[in-house]
């Protein structure tokens, strides 16, 4: 025999059973964030040095390739590979962008752009390095990071092959909007790098620098 009070009672605890379930569903999503996140602190914060073929794809289209060294902290080296008449380093200050064609040099400092996360001498998720989201695909993981004190510069996406956990690309997005991908290949991690390649010396009388 239908009972209204029964009735109205099971409406009167509808929203509560609800609220309650997610807020079960939004802990065990906040368990699984915290684990992965950890995972990835721990696999970036065991790389010091990183040499990789890579791939980049530009903003506008254009697809170069070259060798990537990393040490951190601090050091890159993105060697561009022919016609491309780049050279890129950073020696923990400055990021040095060099153009063998136009025999043109510029530097930005390196805490200005969003790929200093990478290189920075530890890794810590909820500090100064923040994570904006984290995605998760079939054998694949995304953790998308900013720096909280300039969230302005933009973002770096790093994109991880899973069990194992490999580092394989990353998009960084710019303070204009703009994506550039780099693609990994042939990775060597903890190898033994020369001060040298991290050293610009530069030939050109035309130096610009943007702060």
């Amino acid at each position: 025999m239908y009972d209204r009070r029964t009735f109205l009672g099971a409406l009167a605890l509808a929203p509560l059973l609800t609220a309650g379930l997610r807020s079960a569903s939004h802990a065990a999503a906040n368990q699984v964030d915290g684990a992965d996140l950890a995972r990835v602190e721990g696999y970036l914060n065991g790389i010091q040095s990183l040499e990789a073929k890579f791939t980049q794809f530009a903003p506008d289209g254009s697809l170069s390739s070259g060798r990537l060294y990393l040490r951190r902290p601090g050091r890159i080296r993105f060697e561009y590979d022919p016609p491309v008449p780049i050279l890129v380093v950073a020696d923990g200050v400055w990021v040095v962008y060099h153009d063998k064609e136009l025999n043109q040099t510029t530097r930005v400092p390196l805490g200005s752009t969003p790929l200093s996360i990478l290189v920075r001498d530890t890794i810590k998720f909820g500090g100064e390095v923040a994570v904006k989201r984290i995605e998760r695909s079939p054998g694949a993981l995304r953790v998308s990071l900013y720096d909280p004190a300039k969230p302005k510069d933009g973002q770096l996406m790093l994109v991880f092959s899973d069990q194992p956990l490999t580092l394989h690309k990353w998009t960084l997005t710019d303070a204009q909007g703009q994506d550039t991908t780099v693609s990994l290949d042939q990775v060597q991690t903890n190898v033994d790098l020369k001060n040298t390649l991290f050293v610009f010396h530069d030939p050109s009388p035309r130096m610009r620098e943007i702060q």
